[in-house]
């Protein structure tokens, strides 16, 4: 492994374990040595990489941006039809909630008082809903009557919604609980004709393919108490 691919798996790892304990514990009483400590390196070596608990916690948010970015272009690039594509959207933010510890960090930073800055996620889930049910409209798959602002403001109030009440229960981020959800939803919201060619369980080939097991790299352990020799130091020493 190369000196940079070990940075790389360094930062990561710090991430990872920042991440972990941002969603448990929230971003004020995370601790930075708790952070290096679960990512096996030592406080210095977190200070190589983050200037400070804000940096750290800016790096999370702008990695659960990425992933969420990355399976966003992998829903819109598969062909179907926009509410198709609006419903498989779902279904693949929801189960990234479920198995990502950093998207959920990310979320969790998102709506902390003492973190005004970084990525609004919500917004940018906002956005993406809306320009979904924009191009719906061209195709002419949305009921005359159905507002593109007041169904983007319910799909982004719901599925929010579900990612805050999922934290204590995952039943509520369930393939089944949103299929329920669109099954109530479409009707509302879709032509006739349109509505016949929309799975409300999702694409299970998009689903599965757009947000798969989480690539983050976990934490390393940490080194066995006294050990200070030169496999520790090379850790602490990279970039």
């Amino acid at each position: 492994m190369t000196r940079q691919e070990r940075a790389v798996r360094t930062r990561h790892a710090l991430i990872r374990s920042a991440a972990e304990l941002f969603e448990r514990h929230g971003y004020v009483q995370a601790r930075l040595t708790e952070i290096s400590s679960g990512a096996g390196v030592s406080p210095g070596a977190l200070h190589f990489h983050f200037e400070n608990k804000a940096a750290v916690a800016d790096a999370v948010e702008h990695a659960a941006s990425r992933a969420l970015h990355r399976a966003s272009r992998h829903v819109l690039g598969s062909g179907a039809s926009a509410l198709q594509q609006l419903t498989d959207h779902t279904h693949v933010f929801a189960r990234m909630i479920r198995e990502d510890v950093v998207v959920r960090a990310g979320y969790r930073l998102n709506r902390d008082p003492a973190r005004p800055s970084g990525p609004d996620l919500r917004q940018e889930w906002h956005s993406c809903v809306h320009g979904i049910l924009a191009r719906a409209a061209d195709e002419g798959a949305l009921r005359g009557a159905a507002s593109r602002q007041a169904v983007a403001a319910t799909v982004v109030a719901a599925t929010t919604g579900l990612e805050s009440l999922g934290k204590r229960n995952e039943r509520w981020l369930s393939r089944g609980g949103l299929t329920r959800f669109w099954e109530v939803m479409l009707p509302a919201i879709a032509a006739p004709h349109a509505l016949e060619s929309v799975d409300p369980a999702g694409t299970e080939s998009v689903v599965a393919s757009a947000a798969p097991p989480p690539t983050h790299p976990p934490a390393s352990p940490p080194a066995p108490p006294g050990r200070k020799g030169s496999d520790r130091q090379a850790v602490d020493n990279l970039p």
